[in-house]
């Protein structure tokens, strides 16, 4: 319990908060999970969007005459 105290006592008030990712960036870690976490999902949907806009061209545009090779 000893060492609960002094670090308290150091840190004062921002004893008890979430720490930031640098000193300069106001973002703290958390934060910063939940941008990985949200940039992650928008790729895998891009990813899911250009799958589907690739089998669209490649495979269903041909059989509507959009794409003749002569």
């Amino acid at each position: 319990m000893g060492e609960a105290k002094r670090r308290k006592a150091t840190l004062g008030e921002k004893y008890g908060q979430e720490a930031n990712i640098f000193p300069w960036l106001p973002i703290t870690k958390s934060q910063g999970e939940q941008f990985v976490q949200w940039t992650t999902k928008g790729a895998w949907i891009g990813i899911a969007f250009l799958v589907v806009y690739w089998l669209t061209i490649r495979l269903i545009g041909p059989t509507f005459g959009w794409w003749q090779v002569n």
